[in-house]
């Protein structure tokens, strides 16, 4: 897999190719600002771009800016932007944008290796990779924000936890140790208590729980 990666502190900018490129993935390319890391894209068409949200100058969100209009202008190239912090917004803003072919995850989850390649593998084929204390933070929101979690078992909270997280029914089933058709079941009670109609596109499953989530 080609891979772009935007990272303004050299240390990690390095550490990571080096892990990527051990993994047998061709890092094509390497940035340290955003206006760097779209031009990069644009000379170097990688099949995924790895970036952090925060880069120069102001080091807000210009890494998420930059992924939101290579998405725009090159749609096809899949898209993981990194977090030192959960922030909440950053993952729905880029849901809204695009339900499938995308991860956020926090800078921390690196350190497993196999796993962080997995959810690269994962968004490249067209998958939905959200980080597991993100979709925590948007569950305790919601929770709060509206009494249809709360008649959800612990279960269905476990399934609707991993359906966010863009999980197939049989990974779900393997996690929890469960069958698939278990699974199914507790999805199909989950989508009649939030009113929203079940669906075997796996990725507007996903946009349709998250736009629940972020209300």
């Amino acid at each position: 897999m080609r891979i772009v990666i935007g990272e303004d502190e050299a240390l990690l900018r390095q550490g990571l190719a080096h892990v990527l490129e051990h993994a047998g993935h061709d890092v094509v390319g390497t940035a340290a600002d955003a206006a760097e890391l779209v031009r990069q894209t644009e000379e170097r068409d990688p099949d995924l771009v790895v970036t952090d949200i925060r880069m120069p100058p102001t080091h807000t969100d210009e890494g998420l800016v930059a992924a939101l209009q290579i998405h725009r202008t090159r749609p096809r190239i899949a898209i993981v932007v990194l977090s030192q912090h959960v922030q909440r917004g950053y993952a729905v803003e880029l849901l809204a944008e695009r339900p499938s072919g995308i991860g956020y995850l926090l800078k921390q989850r690196i350190a497993d290796i196999p796993t962080f390649c997995a959810d690269l593998d994962r968004v490249r084929a067209g998958g939905t990779v959200l980080d597991p204390e993100v979709v925590a933070l948007m569950l305790a929101r919601a929770r709060r924000d509206d009494d249809a979690l709360d008649r959800l078992t612990a279960r269905q909270l476990e399934v609707l936890a991993l359906m966010a997280e863009g999980r197939s029914n049989a990974s779900i089933a393997r996690r929890l140790s469960i069958t698939e058709k278990a699974v199914v079941g507790h999805a199909s009670h989950i989508y009649d208590e939030l009113g929203l109609p079940p669906s075997e596109d796996d990725h507007r499953r996903v946009r349709a729980v998250l736009r629940y989530l972020s209300r």
